[in-house]
């Protein structure tokens, strides 16, 4: 992955955070010139990402710390393997452990999940996308960790495409009103999705000329209803009370996507870990 000005932005962040007073333990315990080997491994079978995040922050901690990739991001990996090696100063290698894991295993972490979700509605037809319930900051990383997994991306920003939720339809008055306003108003290029919540909000949507419909908490029965009414008329969208294990009732025949808030917010971390190599020892 390309690493981008805030990406450095956050890992200095984290650094700073972590070590931001310095390192007192390993200052005190290694001199300068105290070199060592290491290497992170998969404590478990995983979908790695975030490895050129993680090399950053070595670069970052200490340019003398050379990093090796041995898997790519999106790969699977089986619990015991090797996905990086660094060698280089030792105590500059400890004071770096902690953020690069933190970043791998956060990313990991994403994109195992969605790896997970991606084969739940393999041959469907229908894809999962995420959507901006993402970690303050972490937007771009989270939602590039999703595209490791295998699902989609729905909007990163507010200004990439109009989405008229319900909030937005009580305050305008009418859902008809709130999609005439945003096509008054938008970029030409904006498509203009509305959120229904019953079948009278999809027949309405409908009239009113939205692109992409969002069916949100329905039945998979009332889901069938809706898209008979929008009959190709839309992109279809279902979102809300969507869980792993309701995936493919959902995956019905003219659903084009399912938004899944929990591939960013409820993603438990993976675990990997980070082992230096005595001298006299080698791994691998």
């Amino acid at each position: 992955m390309t690493i981008t000005p805030r990406t450095d932005h956050l890992i200095d962040l984290a650094l700073d955070e972590d070590a931001g007073l310095g390192d007192v333990t390993s200052r005190a315990i290694f001199p300068a010139q105290h070199t060592s080997r290491a290497f992170i491994e998969a404590k478990q079978d995983l979908v790695v990402c975030g490895l050129d995040v993680a090399a950053r922050v070595f670069a970052r901690v200490d340019p003398a710390l050379k990093v090796t990739l041995i898997a790519y991001d999106g790969e699977r990996v089986k619990t015991g393997g090797v996905v990086l090696r660094v060698t280089g100063p030792t105590a500059a290698l400890l004071t770096a452990e902690r953020t690069a894991l933190n970043f791998i295993q956060r990313l990991s972490g994403v994109a195992t999940l969605s790896r997970k979700f991606a084969a739940a509605v393999d041959g469907t037809g229908t894809r999962i996308v995420d959507t901006r319930k993402t970690t303050p900051g972490w937007r771009a990383l989270e939602k590039y960790a999703v595209r490791c997994g295998g699902c989609i991306n729905h909007r990163s920003s507010l200004g990439e495409h109009v989405l008229i939720k319900d909030n937005h339809i009580a305050a305008a008055g009418s859902l008809t009103k709130a999609v005439k306003l945003c096509r008054a108003a938008a970029p030409h290029s904006a498509k203009i999705e509305v959120e229904a919540t019953t079948l009278a909000e999809v027949k309405e949507a409908v009239r009113a000329g939205a692109e992409v419909i969002l069916l949100d908490n329905m039945s998979p029965a009332m889901v069938r209803s809706a898209v008979a009414i929008i009959a190709g008329a839309a992109v279809v969208e279902v979102s809300g009370g969507v869980r792993y294990e309701t995936l493919r009732d959902y995956a019905l025949p003219g659903v084009d996507v399912i938004s899944v808030g929990a591939l960013t917010h409820s993603a438990p971390a993976a675990d990997l870990s980070l082992t230096i190599l005595p001298a006299s020892r080698r791994r691998g």
